[in-house]
């Protein structure tokens, strides 16, 4: 399970991406999701390793 404990280090997601993980929101919405579709969820944020690409949220299990 990954944690704010583990914030800096390589992770993997369950789509098989790895990245750095930069912060976990145990409360996060979607602001892009329409307002009637939101839900509160544990959510973690990651960037690409090395640092080249789109950074990319995922929901913490």
């Amino acid at each position: 399970m990954i944690t704010r404990e583990d914030i800096g280090k390589r992770v993997r997601d369950t789509s098989g991406r790895v990245g750095i993980l930069c912060d976990v929101i145990p409360d996060y919405e979607d602001p892009d999701a329409p307002r009637h579709e939101r839900r509160k969820r544990p959510t973690a944020f990651l960037r690409p390793e090395g640092g080249a690409g789109s950074g990319w949220s995922h929901p913490a299990p």
